[in-house]
């Protein structure tokens, strides 16, 4: 069974879906999207609570006790790290997630094939079906273990998180994340990473770099493609090194980032394993997301299809 036909013998009064909303999501615009969406599942006779979260930790408190309850169907109404809350929360359960995407970035909504309207996206993801990916699970130095479903890293991006979440949260799309690595570059002290692959043959990369990122999706960042051949399903995390720059030679890639989300080859080391080390010449932190981790080291691997997630049919 796939679709409406599948949720309806699974989702009744009893036990109805449930969608966390991140009412913060996307600069606050979250809200002018909810009855939309709540339309679409009145009118597709999906029943469903729609639960407003007051954090993170509140979303996957939550989640927890649908998941006990018996909930089969959860969705998170938000961006990226709204998601992320949801998988980590769910991990290890075999219940069906969804994701209507109202964020900044909403990379890995993009990765599902999703449309970038929340109510157009809330159709497909009911009219879809349930599709196995993997996800990375990322260790930092500190002993923390945390699931992430799209992009992370440490360097640049991970410093240009906070002004990302913060100063320019209502700044839209691809904009917000170039704006705020802007902001971060004059204080930003450029950073020597090496990567180790256990288990592989791969040999270590090493280089002083913008960032290090390690992605389950081709873009991150809404859309800037610093992996163009990841698969969410491939059992693979692939491994991305931007090369040092200057601040004139970052400025100069601002119009072609902002057109295309291309990077040039020449600027990009890439490599695919299952489980990569990543050390840094000085302390710093690891995002994954858009959400600080811990401190670096960190060592990430692939959970090979370790969530179902409602995605459009494949054509």
């Amino acid at each position: 069974m796939t679709g409406l036909v599948a949720f309806r013998s699974v989702i009744s009064r009893e036990f109805p879906a449930v969608v966390f909303v991140n009412p913060l999501a996307g600069g606050g615009r979250t809200g002018l999207h909810l009855l939309g969406v709540r339309q679409v599942f009145e009118r597709e006779k999906i029943d469903a609570e729609f639960v407003i979260t007051e954090s993170s930790e509140d979303l996957e408190l939550r989640a927890r006790l649908a998941i006990s309850g018996g909930r089969p169907l959860l969705l998170a109404m938000g961006g990226d790290g709204t998601f992320q809350g949801l998988v980590n929360a769910a991990f290890g359960s075999d219940v069906l997630l969804g994701v209507l995407p109202t964020g900044g970035g909403n990379d890995f909504a993009a990765a599902l094939g999703l449309p970038k309207d929340p109510v157009a996206a809330a159709q497909a993801v009911l009219g879809g079906q349930p599709r196995s990916v993997d996800l990375l699970r990322a260790r930092t130095e500190d002993g923390r273990d945390r699931l992430y479903a799209g992009g992370g890293g440490v360097g640049l991006d991970a410093e240009a998180a906070p002004h990302a979440a913060g100063k320019y949260r209502r700044v839209p799309g691809r904009l917000r994340y170039i704006v705020s690595a802007l902001r971060a570059l004059p204080g930003f002290t450029r950073l020597g990473v090496r990567a180790e692959f256990p288990g592989s043959e791969l040999p270590p990369m090493e280089a002083r770099a913008l960032l290090a990122g390690v992605l389950n999706t081709p873009t991150c960042g809404a859309g800037l493609r610093l992996a163009p051949e990841a698969r969410m399903d491939d059992g693979w995390l692939n491994t991305v090194f931007l090369k040092e720059m200057n601040t004139l030679e970052v400025l100069a890639l601002v119009p072609r980032l902002l057109w295309s989300g291309d990077l040039p080859s020449s600027r990009v080391k890439r490599a695919r394993a299952r489980k990569v080390r990543l050390l840094t010449d000085r302390p710093c932190f690891f995002q994954g997301d858009g959400e600080i981790f811990g401190p670096a080291p960190v060592e990430i691997e692939v959970m090979p299809r370790a969530a179902r997630v409602l995605a459009p049919a494949r054509r």
